[in-house]
């Protein structure tokens, strides 16, 4: 089956945790999906146009393309250090990328759901750039608390920065001028009875995707433009539109369609196929990111015409904080993903914020928990497990699997986890399938100690040799079941047991000499961490 992944595209300013918790499903996908057998497109890139890249070039004197050049290579840096597995990271301000939306914006606007309106436009005098709807701030004419110029998080409401009490540039904090515009709008609200059918056809989307989507249309779907008068963009390919570039929204999210078409030119594969309806799309982002997916991207597709696939899954996170309080990047309280990748094991960092991420709720990460994490399940459980039995039979049995019979329990445990996990991972319940592996390992653990094969290789060896026997199956099958979340280490085992890599059970014959292994995880020191951690926030 051919399944398309597409995760966010992070602005090229900047990576922290928070994006890092929200981006990891997507990986876990696409690493299951590729080991049972199925044609995966795992795409994403840097978002690179806009105003946080345009008014960041101009605080550093630099060209939006050279600051944003650099931030793209930065993400690239570290989502290899970390594991993902994308078949292409791009980037919008890529000719590949600007040439697709070209074309599909200049058939978008021969539909009858295109048309020229002049509406007030934010501008900051201090910034000297139009503004985003997203950056000015203000404060919400419902309930009154802090709101950006599309929505309100306090209490939800979809806004228009005109309709903010003391709109601001959120960059500077200067006052934000409102002045009227010419622009092109995309005519969401005439989608309505559509965009209703599409979201009630996916009940089982994450109660944040219905929730969200749910509000934006019963509140009125707005009309929206999709051109701003900036200097950093695509250009809008249309006559009497020269000075105005197409707005972000209306492009970025189109970097699934573009991505994916140029894997499958280098490929060789259909990508009408990719997007027809025989295959499955999956999309992962945080819960800011919900109606860009949800309503815009739909409407986009709805509105060009053509027979485009819609959105399947929609793999929507809750917000992560750090340290009990809200990430933000201008307050400098955030933990770079630069800064970490080096420090600590990859599958550490991805173990946390999977087992303990913002899957269903909001979740928090503070440094304490992550030692614990690391030190407790992956050192103490799932890493002490592999090396204690691996050391074992390295000891007394010259590294050689000893010849043992594989018991019908624990044979039928990893004839039914595969099945189990993946249909958890396919419904995008990852803690709940990391959940399912590591009940696996505390069983292997408790197994190993009740079996004492420390005392049976002196008072009864065949039990001894049955025990290490059994336990190499578990080790060879909680690699594999752990490799979409857990790569590096599972790779590590399935080199060093010579596994195949597919979604099924493996068995590691009597006889295999293990000629290499080592210690999975090193313990991290507590004061040490806590220490280093003042360094990032």
């Amino acid at each position: 089956m051919k399944i398309l992944i597409g995760g966010a595209w992070p602005y090229a300013n900047g990576l922290h945790i928070g994006h890092l918790a929200a981006l990891l499903p997507g990986d876990v996908l696409a690493r299951y999906h590729r080991a049972i057998g199925d044609e995966v497109y795992y795409v994403s890139g840097s978002d690179c146009h806009g105003t946080p890249v345009a008014i960041l070039a101009k605080q550093e004197n630099k060209t939006p393309q050279e600051v944003s050049d650099y931030y793209h290579n930065e993400f690239c840096a570290c989502f290899e250090k970390l594991g993902f597995s994308y078949d292409l990271y791009g980037k919008t301000s890529s000719e590949q990328h600007k040439a697709f939306v070209t074309e599909f914006h200049r058939k978008l606007y021969e539909s009858k759901y295109i048309y020229e309106k002049t509406a007030p436009e934010a501008y900051c005098s201090n910034c000297k750039t139009s503004l985003a709807d997203r950056f000015v701030t203000g404060l919400c004419p419902s309930c009154g608390e802090e709101a950006r110029g599309d929505q309100c998080d306090v209490c939800g409401g979809v806004l228009e920065p005109e309709t903010l009490i003391s709109p601001a540039c959120s960059v500077c904090g200067e006052p934000a001028v409102l002045a009227p515009a010419k622009h092109l709008f995309l005519a969401i609200g005439q989608l309505e009875e559509e965009l209703k059918t599409f979201i009630n056809a996916h009940p089982h989307w994450r109660r944040n995707a219905v929730s969200f989507s749910n509000r934006y249309i019963n509140e009125g779907l707005r009309d929206r433009a999709i051109t701003r008068s900036l200097d950093w963009g695509i250009d809008v390919p249309k006559t009497g539109f020269e000075d105005e570039k197409i707005y972000i929204w209306a492009e970025n999210v189109l970097g699934y369609l573009s991505a994916s078409k140029q894997v499958c030119e280098e490929r060789g594969t259909d990508f009408n196929a990719l997007w027809g309806s025989d295959s499955k799309h999956y999309y992962v982002h945080g819960k800011d990111n919900i109606p860009f997916h949800t309503i815009i991207m739909p409407s986009l597709l709805l509105a060009h015409g053509d027979p485009w696939h819609l959105p399947d899954e929609i793999v929507s996170s809750e917000h992560l904080t750090l340290e009990g309080r809200k990430i933000s990047s201008s307050q400098n309280w955030a933990i770079w993903v630069k800064d970490i990748v080096d420090r600590y094991n990859p599958d550490s960092l991805r173990y946390f914020l999977i087992a303990n991420g913002p899957e269903k709720r909001d979740a928090d990460f503070s440094w304490r928990e992550f030692v614990n994490s690391h030190n407790g399940e992956l050192l103490g459980t799932y890493g002490n497990f592999v090396n204690r039995n691996l050391v074992f039979i390295d000891k007394y049995f010259g590294s050689v699997i000893p010849q043992g019979k594989l018991r019908t329990d624990i044979e039928a445990r990893i004839k039914q986890l595969y099945p189990c996990v993946g249909k958890k991972i396919e419904q995008c319940q990852f803690k709940d399938a990391l959940d399912e592996i590591f009940s696996c390992i505390r069983f292997s653990n408790k197994y190993f100690d009740s079996e004492k094969p420390w005392e049976t290789r002196n008072t009864d060896i065949t039990a001894c040799k049955d025990t290490l026997f059994n336990c190499i199956q578990l080790i060879a099958n909680l690699a594999i079941l752990l490799r979409p979340f857990l790569p590096f280490s599972s790779t590590k085992i399935i080199r060093w047991l010579s596994l195949k890599s597919d979604w099924s059970p493996h068995y590691v014959e009597s006889g295999f000499i293990i000629s290499e292994h080592e210690i999975l995880f090193e313990r991290i020191d507590k004061d040490v961490i806590i220490e280093e951690s003042r360094k990032f926030i």
